[in-house]
């Protein structure tokens, strides 16, 4: 407590996959794993005969500490993983094998070759390590009160305890040795102990899962705990071994589900622990140059390396895909950009890629690994160990690939995984989360009936039934997918995912309260899942409610603040409450995020025109509009019969160029053509071809409108007609006669037109890129001079009336009624 009101803190999300191997090389590089080159916990050995955990020797970039040697810095590296073997680095750097212990006590207990370095510290660092029976009862009670009623012949957890406690004891002796005994300008000190301690005992944590045995549950409900208390001794004392002038970063490279999100069991696959993991770790900072008291929201493990540069002073390559969290600064430093550091000549303390590595420490490691539950035991066919370990390593390289939204190249990844292994089904996942993204729907659709026909029936988990009622609802199969989520909620009622699918459902059709029941359910299950009070937050500001949303807005800015949609929710409900100052803050906000939002530019230039009075930035946001604006594009609309394409007729005479095919031929019904182009009918899932429609007149029904692309400028011509009629026309199409469609058109199916238009109409209202013109169908056919001049006039008269007008035709005017009251 007294860190945090010292300095500033705030979540700091993951990367995926979340294995710590990857994350804290991402930590120490800025750089995501495609391009640091740490894909997993093990890889295949040099010379392709067996596998080994991942190593120093396998990053492909420099770290932060070889930065600094380059700077003639001093760096001390303790326990980072992977950095065995220790890199010749100008200071001190203690290995990630340097706790681990694999002989009983009493035994000869060697430091490993590599583990050190410099050698010059050998004898005095394998001095301070700890061995598990070292610890007596008294070390061993703050974590497990009830020790000593346990049989450890038979329960072997507390040994486990022990050789956790053991370990973090060696880094910690090492690190606060280095720290009093050697000079430094960076002092880097990984504990995995919270993260084994977690995977060991978060179970038995309050509150009691369901299934755990009350014996279980009191025996070892204190580990975690315990394990945090432990750390914050261990901070307090090496706090006190700087100055005031030092610096201080505290991270995580993720959280734990500490609470019903807990899985009750993990799936057999390598790696499994992961699921354990909660996307949010915890970041704090304190020193001479940092905010006190404050709060930091959207960092990231890949703002790290960043951030430390900017503390040195040192430039930030342009190839790092972190940020410096620069508002975490008293001052806003001065930054500078180079195009790369691995262009950057100079010593930097790398080793040569062609080392070669002790086997025997190796071969710890792995079983350490094992034993963790990290990874399988490797086959001991070697050649199928080293298959396993690199159709892994591809795996991960995938799902970095996914998170870091280059989908095309994980893509041929996973389709060759799935030929090498047709019965995991966590590639078939993951594949179609890349079709469903790209919208490639056929081949999702095809991948999930493959995945059906090659696994077991047993085996194959509810996830396909969940991923084929995505696809239904990304295709605009609604009902199904409805149905088919519903399924999934009485099977899974504690799934905050398939809430928010059934409340996506709702969303899409503009049914907001319904909508809202569904994602308060998601947050009921998940309050930290953003996705859900985001739409929850959405659904309170479309029923008029302002405040209520901006309630759910800034709890979801909390946990993850790079979030464009958010900001600029945030910015409409200031809108409303016609606090425009602040909305405009919030706008020019979510631009520094989104700079090609052109819809919160549209925002700010009514703002700073009506409310404002700031001609200056209306003419700045007008000018950046012109540019980001991928074209403008007329659009006739209104409900199927309702005139639309008469319309269009009118237009494409006129002078404008039509957007059209010839799919649909002219008949009786309409005997001028029916002016369609059939990708229209796709817009809800696949607006990829709109730029076709730019400069040109295209025809769109009013309730596909909400899938109109907001970088465009729309002019839509809204043709309304009598309910009755529209009806009856409709009716007369599918074949009945006039008179008797009178007689029988469904009334309930008017109140659904009625609701839908309304709906409609609200949307538009809130679209500062679209002009509106309606246009009433009984006016053109009575009075189509005036009604040509207003559209004209609205299209910027460049249009011949004369031409349009010639177009309309009374005689088609055939489903004119009159219904008695």
């Amino acid at each position: 407590k007294k860190f945090l009101a010292e300095g500033t803190w705030g979540n700091i999300a993951t990367l995926d996959p979340p294995l710590s191997p990857m994350l804290w090389t991402s930590i120490a590089t800025g750089k995501r794993a495609d391009q640091h080159g740490i894909l997993g916990f093990v890889e295949p050995s040099a010379d392709n005969k067996g596998v080994k955990p991942v190593s120093s020797t396998s990053r492909k970039v420099k770290a932060i500490w070889n930065i600094l040697n380059q700077q003639g810095m001093k760096s001390n590296v303790v326990g980072w993983w992977p950095s065995h073997p220790a890199e010749p680095i100008n200071g001190v750097m203690v290995s990630n094998f340097y706790q681990h212990c694999g002989v009983k006590y009493g035994d000869e207990w060697p430091l490993l070759k590599g583990v050190v370095h410099p050698e010059r510290l050998h004898d005095e660092m394998a001095s301070l390590r700890v061995h598990p029976v070292e610890l007596t009862m008294a070390h061993v009670l703050p974590f497990v009160p009830n020790a000593r009623k346990i049989d450890i012949d038979k329960d072997q957890r507390l040994f486990a305890v022990s050789k956790v406690l053991s370990h973090c004891a060696s880094i910690h002796n090492a690190a606060t040795y280095l720290m009093e005994e050697e000079e430094w300008d960076f002092m880097a000190v990984y504990h995995d102990a919270i993260d084994h301690f977690s995977h060991l005992a978060m179970k038995y944590h309050p509150p009691q899962m369901k299934g755990l045995s009350d014996e279980d549950y009191k025996n070892y409900k204190h580990v975690v705990t315990g394990g945090y208390l432990f750390h914050d001794m261990m901070l307090e004392r090496m706090l006190n071994l700087i100055d005031d002038d030092t610096t201080v970063m505290i991270i995580s490279d993720h959280g734990f589900h500490s609470d019903h999100l807990r899985p009750t069991s993990l799936p057999d696959e390598p790696a499994a622990p992961a699921h354990e993991h909660r996307p949010y770790g915890i970041f704090a900072i304190k020193g001479p140059n940092i905010k006190k008291g404050e709060q930091v929201f959207g960092a990231s493990i890949i703002d790290v390396t960043p951030t430390l540069l900017a503390l040195y002073g040192l430039p930030i390559g342009k190839d790092m895909e972190g940020k410096p969290l620069v508002e975490c600064f008293t001052e806003n430093p001065f930054l500078e950009h180079i195009e790369s550091w691995e262009k950057v000549d100079g010593i930097h303390g790398m080793h040569d890629k062609n080392l070669q590595e002790d086997k025997w420490a190796n071969q710890e490691a792995l079983d350490q690994l094992v034993e963790l539950g990290y990874i399988e035991k490797p086959d001991e066919n070697q050649a199928k160990a080293v298959e396993n370990a690199k159709n892994e390593s591809k795996f991960y390289l995938a799902r970095n690939l996914i998170d870091g939204n280059k989908i095309d190249k994980a893509i041929p990844i996973l389709e060759e995984l799935i030929i090498t292994d047709k019965k995991a089904f966590r590639f078939y996942e993951k594949l179609a989360v890349c079709y469903m993204n790209k919208k490639m729907f056929k081949e999702c659709e095809q991948l999930l009936l493959d995945a059906r026909k090659n696994i077991e029936v047993e085996k194959i988990p509810p996830l396909v039934d969940f991923y084929e009622a995505d696809l239904y609802a990304r295709t605009n199969r609604l009902n199904l997918a409805f149905k088919k989520f519903s399924e999934l909620e009485m099977k899974f009622p504690q799934s905050a995912s398939i809430q928010i699918e059934l409340a996506k459902i709702e969303h899409s059709k503009q049914n907001w309260r319904e909508a809202e029941i569904f994602y308060a359910k998601a947050t009921e299950i998940d309050p930290g899942n953003s996705v859900a009070r985001h739409g929850l937050g959405l659904c309170k500001l479309r029923q008029d409610k302002p405040e209520e949303a901006l309630i759910e807005f800034f709890t979801v800015i909390e946990h993850t603040y790079f979030y464009p949609q958010c900001h600029y929710h945030i910015a409409e409900a200031l809108v409303q409450l016609e606090k425009y100052s602040e909305a405009a803050q919030a706008f020019e906000l979510t631009l520094t995020m989104a700079p090609k939002m052109t819809r919160a530019r549209k925002w700010l230039i009514d703002i700073y025109e009506n409310y404002l009075n700031d001609n200056e930035k209306v003419i700045l946001h007008k000018e950046k509009v012109k540019e980001a604006s991928k074209g403008d594009i007329v659009v006739v609309s209104g409900l199927p019969r309702s005139g639309t394409s008469m319309m269009m007729q009118m237009l494409t005479e006129g002078g404008l160029t039509a957007l059209v095919d010839e799919n649909r031929e002219a008949d009786k019904n309409n005997p001028k053509g029916y002016y369609e182009y059939e990708p229209v009918k796709r817009l809800a899932n696949d607006n990829s071809w709109m730029h076709l429609a730019s400069g040109k007149v295209i025809k769109v029904i009013a309730q596909l409108l909400p899938s109109l692309p907001p970088n465009f400028n729309y002019k839509i011509i809204f043709m309304q007609r009598e309910m009755d009629e529209v009806l009856v026309s409709q009716q007369v199409m599918l074949g009945k006669k006039k008179e008797k469609a009178e007689k029988t058109f469904s009334l309930p199916l008017a109140e659904t037109y009625k609701k839908q238009i309304e709906k409609t109409n609200t949307w538009l209202d809130s679209q500062p890129n679209i002009d509106i013109l309606p246009i009433n169908y009984a006016d053109v056919m009575s009075h189509p001079e005036i009604e040509a001049e207003k559209i004209n006039t609205f299209l910027g008269n460049t249009l011949s009336q004369e031409k349009m007008v010639k177009i309309v035709d009374p005689n088609l005017y055939r489903s004119k009624i009159s219904l008695k009251k």
